[in-house]
C-alpha cells in the first residue's frame, strides 16, 4: 500500500474568493470548492463519513481522507496516485508531504515485514511532561489510584481553596489528557473523561488525580497503538466490546458506556461516555451501551462495504452480562424495559435483522473494562495488552 500526505494550498480556480484561513466563511468556500473538484475529478465522497473520498479507474483504488485542508492517499497503486496528484495539482496548489510520517501531531511507524503500523505521540507526552513541570516525576503502573472516586464535594468549598487552585492549569492539562484519549491513547479515555467532569470547579483532589495521569503517561511513553493482522480475529473484519457500570457517577447516579472496536490488533474506535439517564439496573446500562456499540458496528459495516470489503453474517457484539443479551435477543423479556425510550428498541430489531450477533464474554476478558473504572496495576496491564503495544 502506497501512503503520501499533502497540504492544500489556495483554490487557483477562483481568483475573486480570498481565502483568509482566520475567517470561517472563507474555510466553509474552500470545503464546498474542493467537494466541488472531487466531484469533477469522478471521486465518490463517502455518505457514512464524507471527509472520505474514493477514487477509482480501470480496478485501481485511491482512498482519499480529508482534515481541513491536510489529505492523505492510499493505494495500492503508485502510478495511479501520481496520476491522481497530478489531475489534483491543476486545481490546488499542493505542498508533498511524501510518505505519511506525521499526521494531526501523530507519528506514524511502520513494520512492513510483519504487516505491522503504529500510532505513537511520545513527543507529544514528552512536551506536555515539561510544560507542566513533570519531567522528572515517579512512573505508576495504574491511569487512577485503584478505587478512587471522585465527584463534586472534592471541589473548594471556601474561598482560599479556590483561590488555591486559581493558578493550577487544571483544564489545561485536562485537555491535553482528552487529545491524547481521543487520537492514539484508548487506555486513557475513561480517566480523561472523569477529569473533564470538573473543569468548572477543580480541587486538589481533581488535581492529584490529573498529576497522576501523567505520572502513568511517563512510565509508557514507549506505548503504541498497533495495527495489524490478528490470527484470533481473522475471519472477523473487526470485533466489537461492550460492557457499562452502573451508577458509577457519585454526582448524578449515572452509568457509563463503552464502546471498543478492534480492527486486527489494534482499536479502531473507542467511547467511554456517561449515559444520558439514570439506570434502574446493571441489565439496562448494560443494554443502552449495547445500543451505543450496536450504532458504531452499523457504520462500520457500511463503511466498510463502501471501501470494498465483503461483510458476510452478522457482526458479533461480545458482551458480559447475560440479562442484557437476553433483552436484545428476545422480545419477552419486554417487561425489564418496557419503561425506557423506544429508541433502546433498536438493538433487538438489528439482531432480529441478523445484523448483529451478541455473544457472551467473561468479563475479565473484555478489554473495554478500561474504559469505565479505576483498575489495579495487573489488570489494567492485562486490557491494554489486548488494545496497545509496548515497544521498549
Amino acid at each position: 500500500m502506497v501512503n503520501k500526505g499533502f497540504h492544500l494550498g489556495a483554490c487557483l480556480q477562483v481568483p475573486d474568493v480570498k481565502v483568509d484561513w482566520a475567517c470561517e466563511q472563507s474555510s466553509r468556500l474552500f470545503g464546498r470548492k474542493f467537494a466541488e473538484v472531487m466531484c469533477l475529478m469522478g471521486c465518490i465522497q463517502l455518505h457514512s463519513d464524507p471527509c472520505i473520498y474514493i477514487w477509482e479507474r480501470d480496478g485501481v483504488k485511491i482512498f482519499v481522507p480529508v482534515f481541513v485542508d491536510d489529505i492523505t492517499l492510499a493505494s495500492k497503486s503508485a502510478e495511479a496516485q501520481d496520476a491522481f496528484v497530478a489531475e489534483l495539482a491543476t486545481h490546488f496548489k499542493l505542498w508533498d508531504l511524501e510518505p505519511t510520517s506525521f499526521l494531526l501531531g501523530i507519528e506514524i511507524t511502520r513494520d512492513r515485514p510483519k504487516c505491522r503500523l503504529y500510532l505513537s505521540q511520545y513527543q507529544y507526552i514528552v512536551n506536555k511532561l515539561a510544560e507542566f513541570e513533570m519531567t522528572d516525576c515517579k512512573p505508576v503502573g495504574t491511569l487512577m489510584t485503584p478505587g478512587l472516586q471522585l465527584s463534586k464535594e472534592d471541589s473548594p468549598k471556601t474561598q482560599e481553596k479556590v483561590e488555591a487552585m486559581r493558578n493550577i492549569p487544571y483544564m489545561n492539562a485536562v485537555g491535553s489528557l482528552l487529545y491524547l484519549a481521543t487520537t492514539s491513547r484508548p487506555n486513557i479515555a475513561y480517566t480523561a473523561g472523569v477529569l473533564a467532569c470538573f473543569n468548572s470547579n477543580p480541587g486538589m483532589a481533581h488535581w492529584k488525580a490529573v498529576k497522576h495521569a501523567f505520572h502513568y503517561l511517563k512510565g509508557t511513553l514507549n506505548m503504541k497503538l498497533e495495527y495489524g493482522p490478528d490470527k484470533d480475529t481473522k475471519s472477523e473484519l473487526f470485533v466489537t466490546f461492550c460492557d457499562a457500570d452502573h451508577g458509577g457517577n457519585l454526582d448524578n447516579g449515572k452509568s457509563t458506556s463503552r464502546v471498543l472496536v478492534k480492527i486486527g490488533r489494534g482499536a479502531a474506535i473507542w467511547i467511554s461516555k456517561l449515559q444520558s439517564i439514570v439506570m434502574l439496573s446493571t441489565t439496562e446500562a448494560e443494554h443502552v451501551a449495547g445500543v451505543v456499540d450496536g450504532k458504531e458496528i452499523c457504520w462500520l459495516r457500511n463503511m466498510m462495504l463502501k471501501l470494498g470489503y465483503k461483510v458476510i453474517g452478522p457482526s458479533q457484539l461480545w458482551m458480559d452480562n447475560q440479562p442484557s443479551m437476553s433483552v436484545a435477543k428476545n422480545s419477552k423479556h419486554h417487561g425489564w424495559m418496557k419503561h425506557l425510550d423506544l429508541q433502546y428498541y433498536w438493538l433487538r430489531d438489528e439482531v432480529g435483522r441478523g445484523t448483529i450477533e451478541p455473544i457472551y464474554l467473561q468479563m475479565d476478558d473484555i478489554p473495554a473494562d478500561l474504559l469505565t473504572k479505576s483498575l489495579p496495576k495487573p489488570k489494567v496491564e492485562k486490557m491494554q495488552e489486548m488494545i496497545m503495544e509496548v515497544v521498549l
